[in-house]
């Protein structure tokens, strides 16, 4: 039986726009492993094994076996499945501290530029437990959240100076080819992606060539994917 994921969707379950459950979806690719993904919508999450499991995803079901979390995912994957590794040798706490700078430089911005965006792209269920949750971690609507996104553009691009300048140095930050780092690198520029249709990169700029070579990673699996309808 294949790997199960446990995938975020929108309203259309082909929206797949969870930053962390691309981290684990393009994992799997990398090791080359038989999935299937299966789409949840926020509300149905705390569903997943029974509701007795998680309050978020991704999630994995392999063999028997639940496991949480896009980084534990990756963890149990090299350690169960041993061909094409995803972290450099020693490369587990490096790739811990390069996912805490992305969160915390990141993903802020990102959800500053999408928020009211992603609201729209959801079922109407979902859309009631956005507004609530993200109103009250912003103390504001999300339209004024989702306020002044072309300025936003400046400061994503300096969130990704540290990613720009090991890229200075290699075509992947894992070196001669792409590895976890990447993926976790790219997982808040897919998030903006799949909700918009595009990153806010210059064409000279190495992040935004990078992030290419990622669209079109494993037969363009990030490239092809579904964009929300309400891009502009």
């Amino acid at each position: 039986m294949p790997i199960q994921l446990y995938d975020l969707c929108g309203a259309d379950s082909d929206l797949r726009f969870s930053p962390h459950c691309w981290k684990a979806r393009l994992a799997l690719a990398h090791k080359g492993l038989a999935h299937e993904t299966i789409p949840v919508p926020f509300t149905s999450v705390p569903g997943i094994g029974g509701g007795d499991f998680t309050t978020t995803v991704p999630v994995i079901v392999d063999q028997g076996r639940m496991v949480r979390d896009s980084f534990a995912i990756a963890e149990y994957l090299d350690r169960t499945y041993s061909d094409q590794p995803l972290f450099a040798t020693g490369g587990i706490a490096i790739a811990r501290f390069l996912e805490a700078s992305v969160q915390a430089a990141a993903h802020p911005v990102v959800i500053r530029m999408i928020a009211k965006d992603i609201h729209d792209a959801l079922a109407p269920a979902d859309q009631a437990y956005f507004r609530q949750s993200r109103e009250k971690r912003f103390g504001r609507p999300l339209d004024e959240v989702q306020e002044g996104v072309e300025a936003l553009s400046a400061d994503l691009a300096k969130a990704y100076t540290p990613v720009r300048r090991a890229l200075a140095h290699a075509q992947w930050l894992g070196g001669s080819g792409p590895l976890f780092v990447d993926y976790i690198a790219a997982g808040a520029l897919i998030w903006l992606y799949a909700i918009t249709g595009k990153a806010p990169l210059a064409a000279d700029d190495a992040v935004g060539q990078w992030f290419d070579r990622i669209l079109d990673l494993y037969g363009g699996l990030v490239r092809n994917t579904k964009i929300a309808a309400t891009a502009r």
